[in-house]
């Protein structure tokens, strides 16, 4: 159990730890007090932070510098979101205001407006697919003699496009093959769809093709893709501005380890169901020891539910992070759920 005067304390060694990046010394620390507080009482109340494990003593310098118990303290206990202040909610706004014509649109937009206003990396995923997302849509565009583009949309906004050969295949043909796709599947839960593909699909298809196999396969592809949680990334190098020179290397695998759609699923948590911090070791990956990850979830009812995440320093402004995601994550939610209403008039 913390005094209220060593919250004061851990919360100005947060504050100005985040801005300086600079270990914080007993006499700053008192002369931020508006009744006199002498160094040495300051310095008692900076030990039983040290004790408790929320503040540790760099080797360079006699001040302190939080520890990532300190940040967890801070995050749970003391922590106001930040309202945003009007040039944020007028970027918002005027990045929501666009015309989308896709839902991976809408949530790539909100990565990049993410980053802007964080001016860290951003994640943000498409909503869940979930048992409840049915092939919406099936077409085949012959590009030339040999060449074919393969389009399906899913009912809730989510478009796949592949181009592939298939030779020797009259447009006729692929008429009754998008018709038979149709007719035969759409409307179905994408799993469904997958068990059709293996079984009653490729017997309808020799009909009309010789070896369907090879279209079967990309369309089975294209479905899996389809039923992923699709992964938008923006502002990978602001994580450039918070290592040293010599752990730049360190970026490296990080950007990997953050691009692979399976992996970040596995690092973010998606089922969590409002703002959520995790700090440091928490992430439970050496790569990640030196960061915090804050993520959202937006919820759009029957349509799913999706998370935006911020990925940056363990010293970030956590008020300000915080209530930047909250708010995000609401607009989001509002803009596409007027997406799907606006799509089902």
């Amino acid at each position: 159990m913390l005094t209220d005067r060593q919250k004061n304390i851990l919360q100005i060694i947060i504050r100005d730890y985040t801005r300086t990046g600079m270990p914080v010394g007993s006499k700053a620390l008192a002369s931020e007090f508006p009744t006199h507080v002498s160094s040495a009482t300051v310095r008692n109340d900076m030990a039983a932070l040290e004790s408790k494990g929320l503040i540790t003593k760099t080797h360079f310098s006699s001040g302190r510098v939080p520890s990532i118990e300190g940040y967890r303290y801070y995050v749970d206990n003391l922590v106001e979101p930040d309202p945003l202040d009007d040039s944020a909610e007028d970027l918002i706004k005027s990045s929501f205001n666009s015309e989308f014509n896709r839902i991976d649109e809408i949530v790539q937009e909100s990565a990049k407006v993410l980053s802007d206003l964080t001016n860290y990396m951003a994640l943000t995923f498409n909503p869940e697919s979930g048992d409840d997302v049915t092939l919406g849509g099936f077409r085949l565009v012959k590009l030339d003699d040999r060449q074919v583009m393969a389009i399906i949309v899913t009912n809730n906004g989510h478009v796949v496009n592949k181009i592939f050969r298939l030779a020797n295949v009259s447009s006729e043909q692929l008429e009754t093959i998008v018709n038979i796709i149709n007719s035969e599947l759409v409307g179905k839960p994408l799993r469904q769809v997958l068990e059709k593909l293996k079984f009653d699909i490729p017997m309808l298809m020799t009909k009309y093709i010789q070896t369907p196999e090879g279209f079967l396969k990309i369309f089975g592809e294209m479905l899996n893709e389809a039923g992923k949680d699709k992964v938008h990334v923006d502002g990978e190098l602001n994580l450039l501005r918070f290592v040293e020179r010599q752990d730049v290397d360190r970026l490296k695998p990080l950007y990997n380890l953050l691009g692979t759609e399976d992996t970040v699923q596995k690092i973010i948590n998606t089922k969590s169901n409002d703002v959520q911090v995790r700090i440091g070791g928490e992430l439970r990956n050496d790569l990640l020891k030196d960061y915090s990850i804050i993520t959202g979830t937006y919820d759009l009812k029957e349509y799913g539910h999706g998370v935006i995440a911020v990925v940056g320093p363990t010293r970030m402004p956590y008020s300000k992070v915080i209530g930047i995601v909250g708010a995000l994550r609401e607009e989001l939610t509002k803009k596409l759920l007027g997406y799907y209403d606006d799509d089902q008039d």
